[in-house]
């Protein structure tokens, strides 16, 4: 009986235990498998963000993505119309090396380039602008109009083909000893070479404009008559001038409007090499052919002149593109594509007639706008005896075979006809000696031909 009981007490305690236990896992089981708790705003919150985040995502899609490739553009490697060409990458060898740049492929196939991507004009707000102009939202309507191409319904008169510039300004001389010189400004058809022509900003009606020649203490009045589509001003560079004769638009005299008059009067205290050009966007005006030779002579000249030839050389670029003229000026779409001296591009331009024993005086205007030009002369070096308008004294003057015009500036030199042939002037910029990058009869652009007999 005693031993009974203990066994049934044993066994009631066992039994207990067991239940304890599975009581004790089913508590810990439920404890682990409890969901987590989140509320209604944390979920709409997640909800919105995420949304937020999708159309954020489309958005930027739709603004900055490329929609317009089909897969026959993907497969050939083609760009969308108006988008640059990508070259495909060519990889060769285990390493990835790019073929011809040391891979053993060597470099790309032609047949496997791509075609490159041909720009064109364009137009904005009914102007004209050249291909390659890069635009922005940000460019004024001036600005698109200052680069814009020369408008062609404008142009009422087309020079003869054969039409030389820098012709001489004849005068009339009043009763009070005044020289009165007339300068007209218009829009023309100019031809720079017999098969190209540009629009350009003429002084009457030539490219450069006449030249004016007077002598150091004469009184001139100029009389200015402005036939442009828009507003004008003259200045005449390096001239001790009255203020109000000086020529900067705005600045010293009100524009001359289209079908206005001005009249500029002044006593010249200089003599040397000088120019006029216009001061009313001249970044336009010039570039586009306003500019002309003013030379004034010494009021005492000297009994044996060290020259016995004159030769004035009048620089300046032009930006031709599908027969339209446009301001040559240094950027994107806008620099140049022929080159001229005198209003003409090589084999266009004068033959300068020598002969051995000559010494000639070459006076190089930087009439250019915006470019810099080595001038070079073939056979033997030239003494430079004035620049600026300003002489040299004889004990610092050099000899040199090849002087830097740059806007603006002129320097006067002597060079000597020693042996005959045909000695070349030329920019030394070789790109300037060419006609829209191609070489005619062995130049092109800014050259000249010295032709010296014995």
């Amino acid at each position: 009986m005693e031993n009974q009981d203990k066994m049934d007490m044993s066994g009631m305690s066992a039994a207990g235990s067991g239940n304890d236990s599975k009581q004790g896992m089913g508590e810990g089981s439920g404890k682990a498998m409890e969901k987590p708790k989140i509320t209604t705003p944390q979920l709409v919150a997640v909800s919105l963000l995420t949304l937020l985040a999708l159309a954020g995502g489309v958005l930027l899609a739709a603004l900055f993505g490329n929609f317009g490739m089909s897969a026959a553009d993907m497969k050939s490697g083609g760009a969308a119309p108006g988008q640059a060409q990508a070259m495909p990458t060519q990889m060769s060898g285990n390493n990835g090396a790019m073929g011809g740049m040391g891979g053993s492929n060597g470099p790309m196939p032609i047949s496997s380039m791509p075609q490159a991507q041909m720009s064109s004009l364009t137009q904005m707000n009914g102007l004209v602008m050249p291909p390659g102009m890069i635009m922005t939202q940000g460019m004024s309507p001036e600005a698109m109009k200052d680069m814009s191409a020369v408008d062609m319904s404008k142009i009422s008169y087309t020079a003869p083909a054969d039409a030389r510039g820098d012709q001489p300004l004849a005068s009339s001389v009043v009763s009070d000893g005044v020289k009165v010189f007339n300068l007209d400004v218009s829009l023309i058809k100019w031809n720079i070479l017999p098969g190209v022509q540009v629009a350009a900003y003429a002084f009457n009606r030539q490219v450069p404009g006449p030249r004016i020649t007077i002598t150091e203490g004469d009184r001139v009045r100029i009389i200015v008559k402005n036939n442009l589509p828009e507003a004008t001003t003259v200045h005449w560079h390096g001239l001790i001038v009255p203020n109000g004769m000086d020529g900067p638009a705005d600045i010293t005299q009100k524009p001359i409007e289209p079908g206005a008059t001005f009249t500029y009067e002044f006593t010249t205290q200089q003599s040397g090499t000088y120019f006029y050009h216009s001061h009313k966007n001249p970044d336009r005006q010039q570039a586009l052919g306003m500019y002309g030779a003013l030379i004034i002579e010494p009021k005492a000249k000297p009994a044996t002149p060290a020259y016995n030839k004159d030769v004035t050389i009048q620089l300046q670029e032009w930006t031709v593109k599908e027969g339209y003229t446009f301001p040559a000026m240094p950027m994107e779409g806008l620099m140049p594509n022929f080159f001229t001296i005198n209003g003409k591009a090589y084999p266009a331009t004068e033959t300068i007639n020598a002969k051995v024993g000559d010494n000639i005086l070459v006076r190089f205007i930087g009439s250019n706008s915006a470019f810099i030009h080595p001038m070079h002369i073939h056979g033997g070096p030239f003494k430079i005896v004035a620049t600026d308008g300003n002489a040299v004294p004889e004990a610092a003057q050099i000899q040199k075979d090849t002087v830097e015009v740059g806007p603006g500036e002129r320097y006067d030199v002597i060079w000597p006809a020693r042996l005959p042939g045909k000695w070349l002037i030329h920019c030394h910029i070789n790109h300037h000696t060419t006609n829209d990058n191609v070489e005619e009869q062995g130049g092109g652009g800014l050259t000249m031909i010295i032709n010296v007999t014995p």
